[in-house]
């Protein structure tokens, strides 16, 4: 019940932060993205974030992927050491909560076998000991960061965001800050979006909704996915949000050139470059 209680309260903490956002963007005011909550991490092709949480109490492992799922991510769980090498090996997350004392073996071997499959995803282990000589094991075997119980979970999710960008798989990368699909270009590390170099200002969410389009350029996306990877809740199944903020990017994007973003009727809508 204890457990229920912090996850309830997190998700709350979390949802008013967003519907703040949300109701300032449904006036179409012009506001700074850089004054915002951190945006949602999502895996270089726009697909969710994938997180292995692996800890044999089951009350703590619904506990964070309530919380994780609520980010967005894609969790997978295991209650022991065996399923969790056979879950990792398979599923290749983005980053791993290993918990130390496991029924089986004990998560410090399975991140080493883990390296020594080459398999070199960030780990952040979780335990109830907090001794100077777990920490130093954790790291020694190729542990990223190390978080004792009880914890924040806003804590928890701040140090795995961190542990993702610090990865070759973030969006936050020089290389990959730029998304260009035609003649549009989006700036992820500045938040510029900018069509045949004329500048587009947009709101928090037109962008994100921007972003996850040219992420994905010439693929239909359904409502049901954009609400799901631009809001990670449905407004209680309102699919006209999607519909009113389609309609607020093409009055921006599409006015300065072709249109870009197309409806296919009874599946969705798609972006891809002017012809």
């Amino acid at each position: 019940m204890a457990n229920l209680c912090i996850a309830c309260a997190y998700v709350v903490h979390r949802k008013l932060i967003e519907t703040s956002e949300y109701l300032g963007d449904m006036t179409n005011s012009q506001h700074s993205p850089t004054a915002i909550a951190p945006r949602r991490l999502t895996r270089a092709d726009g697909s969710p974030v994938r997180v292995v949480v692996v800890d044999d109490e089951d009350s703590l492992s619904d506990l964070l992927s309530m919380a994780l799922r609520y980010e967005g991510w894609d969790v997978r769980l295991a209650a022991d050491g065996q399923k969790a090498l056979s879950t990792i090996r398979e599923f290749r997350p983005d980053v791993v909560v290993l918990d130390i004392m496991l029924p089986d073996i004990d998560g410090l071997t399975v991140l080493s076998r883990l390296r020594a499959d080459g398999i070199q995803v960030p780990i952040l282990f979780l335990t109830a000991k907090d001794s100077v000589d777990d920490r130093v094991a954790g790291l020694t075997v190729g542990g990223d960061d190390y978080v004792t119980k009880p914890f924040s979970l806003e804590e928890l999710v701040a140090r795995l965001r961190a542990l993702i960008r610090r990865s070759s798989l973030t969006l936050s990368t020089v290389e990959e800050s730029v998304v260009e699909v035609g003649d549009l270009s989006l700036d992820e590390e500045s938040y510029e979006v900018r069509r045949g170099g004329t500048l587009i200002e947009l709101t928090a969410t037109e962008f994100e909704l921007l972003r996850f389009l040219m992420r994905n350029p010439r693929r239909v996306l359904s409502k049901a996915q954009i609400l799901d990877r631009v809001w990670s809740y449905d407004f209680g199944g309102r699919s006209s949000v999607v519909e009113i903020y389609i309609s607020y990017l093409r009055k921006k994007v599409d006015s300065l050139g072709p249109a870009m973003i197309h409806t296919v009727r009874g599946f969705g809508y798609v972006l891809k470059p002017a012809e």
